[in-house]
């Protein structure tokens, strides 16, 4: 008799220990459970279940480890180290862990990642301790042993969502905390919720946008991550531009030129990068005018492909006539200059008929936006980023939709969309002048300079001829050409003009060339305004 109760004695402490560590005791009932769960110092939940089956029947339980939660987000639980003892199987998926149990008690061990959540500066362990039976549980025990002892806990019982609170949740003076529930029918769960001081575990509860049209547009890291490198590009793109602008619009003072630039100082009139005059206006304020047209023209005639002429009568009339045919010295844009004054082999043309002929700045824009493009003073570029910037837009918007119905990270789209509307209307604000453009707006404001200071009385005197034609394009172009005729009008004897003449053998008066440069304006314009240029 001394033997058995000291056999008994012993096998009741030997029980002790091991329930102690975490295992739960066995269950009474048929259709029941005991639970032990244990929070580990990383934060993993282990858990052992001990299920007990009615004789020749089955229990199978799911559990989902994708379950909604606020603001669009999913929970993620995962499930690892599944051992069971007794009669049964298990089934681990991406969305769910489904075990399978027959007749008997069985035990079924795992672990659990996910569970464990810091807010408010509190550790929050939550888990369903039952949920997803296929059949009734008349009692379900559990045990739940932390490093700390809890602050509170809650348990709820019942259908999903219910607030019902378990038959019973208490902190044991120990630690140990114990929750029971009777009755729960297939499919009710019992649900806990521990709270623990902050820091007890590391927290290791993972959330990912729902898979829902609203969840693909959740705020994630790496969604997070790129709407911050796109604000730094912002950032950089906005001081870039600021200071484009800037160089664009205070390019800095005049470059200084020399006009006489040949040797011993002979008239071999140079423009700066080999400028022609009609692009001067599109250079200097990013538009050419009558005047750049007119300058074009009196160049043309300089060069002898025009002869200018006056025709008899009370009223002056200026007449073009046709000196040389175009060739390849000839610009595309001054080739279509000269082709709308003389189209088809045209001979002549009166000033009238061009007025009559409409033939303005427009007829010729696009071969000289072209030939200022093609050397490098101005660039295409902020057309191109335009027309890419509205591209990138409808590939964003395309981005959205199918990150939206596929993977989620539909921000990523929003992203995409946010950088080529910023492209495309920044590109407006983009300068068209290059650096080479905005250096040669400084020497054009050295070649103004020149003219003004240029004494044509220090000009030496067989060169008069050649520096007054060959700058007077210039000076027109730069709203100058008054005062650099007035110049050489002024000597006693001015030089001639080899351009220009009437058809009688009678001497042409200097003043008339001014007049003609007037006129010619006024043709392509109806007004006589020059430019005026800002240093």
């Amino acid at each position: 008799m001394k033997i058995f109760l000291l056999a008994g004695l012993l096998l009741v402490l030997g029980a002790a220990p091991a329930q102690a560590q975490g295992e739960p005791q066995l269950p009474s009932l048929p259709n029941s459970a005991e639970i032990s769960l244990k929070v580990e110092r990383d934060g993993a939940l282990s858990v052992v279940e001990a299920v007990s089956v009615p004789s020749e029947g089955t229990m199978t339980r799911r559990i989902p480890l994708r379950t909604a939660a606020p603001r669009d987000r999913d929970r993620i639980i995962g499930v690892r180290d599944v051992v069971i003892e007794g009669a049964g199987s298990s089934e681990l998926t991406d969305d769910a862990f489904t075990v399978k149990l027959k007749g008997g008690t069985s035990i079924v061990r795992y672990t659990v990642d996910g569970a464990v959540s810091e807010s408010d500066g509190l550790t929050r362990v939550a888990w369903q301790l039952a949920g997803g039976w296929d059949s009734r549980l008349e009692l379900v025990r559990a045990s739940f042993a932390a490093p700390a002892i809890p602050n509170a806990v809650t348990c709820y019982a019942g259908p999903e969502g219910s607030r019902a609170h378990c038959g019973t949740a208490q902190i044991a003076h120990s630690g140990l905390t114990r929750f029971s529930q009777q009755g729960l029918a297939a499919g009710q769960r019992m649900e806990i919720s521990v709270e623990l001081p902050g820091g007890t575990v590391p927290a290791n509860a993972r959330l990912e946008p729902s898979k829902t049209f609203a969840g693909a547009f959740v705020l994630t890291a790496p969604v997070g991550w790129a709407w911050g490198g796109f604000a730094l590009a912002l950032v950089g793109a906005a001081v870039a531009l600021v200071l484009l602008r800037r160089r664009d619009r205070w390019p800095g003072g005049a470059l200084p030129v020399r006009l006489l630039t040949g040797k011993d100082d002979k008239a071999a009139f140079a423009s700066p990068d080999g400028v022609l005059p009609g692009q001067v206006g599109t250079v200097l304020t990013g538009r050419a005018d009558a005047v750049d047209l007119a300058a074009t023209v009196i160049d043309l005639a300089v060069r002898n492909y025009l002869w200018v002429s006056e025709e008899p009568g009370e009223l002056t009339a200026w007449r073009l006539v046709r000196r040389n045919p175009p060739d390849e010295q000839l610009t595309a844009f001054e080739r279509a200059v000269f082709d709308a004054l003389l189209p088809d082999e045209r001979e002549s043309v009166l000033l009238t008929e061009i007025r009559s002929a409409r033939i303005g700045i427009e007829t010729v824009r696009d071969a000289l936006e072209d030939s200022v493009v093609d050397r490098r003073w101005h660039s295409r570029l902020p057309g191109k980023l335009t027309r890419v910037g509205l591209r990138i837009c409808f590939y964003g918007l395309f981005l959205t939709v199918l990150l939206a119905l596929t993977v989620g990270y539909a921000q990523l789209g929003l992203i995409v969309i946010a950088a080529g509307a910023v492209l495309a209307v920044a590109a407006r604000w983009l300068p068209v002048r290059t650096g080479a453009g905005v250096t040669l707006h400084r020497r054009l404001l050295g070649v103004r300079d020149a003219l003004l200071e240029t004494k044509a009385a220090a000009v030496p005197k067989l060169e008069r001829e050649v520096l007054l034609s060959r700058a007077l394009p210039y000076a027109l172009a730069l709203g100058e050409q008054e005062q650099w005729a007035a110049g050489f009008a002024a000597l006693k004897g001015p030089p001639k003009i080899y351009w220009y003449g009437k058809e009688t053998a009678e001497e042409v008066e200097f003043a008339r060339v001014s007049d003609f440069t007037a006129a010619l304006v006024g043709t392509f314009a109806a007004t006589r305004q020059g430019r005026r240029l800002e240093a």
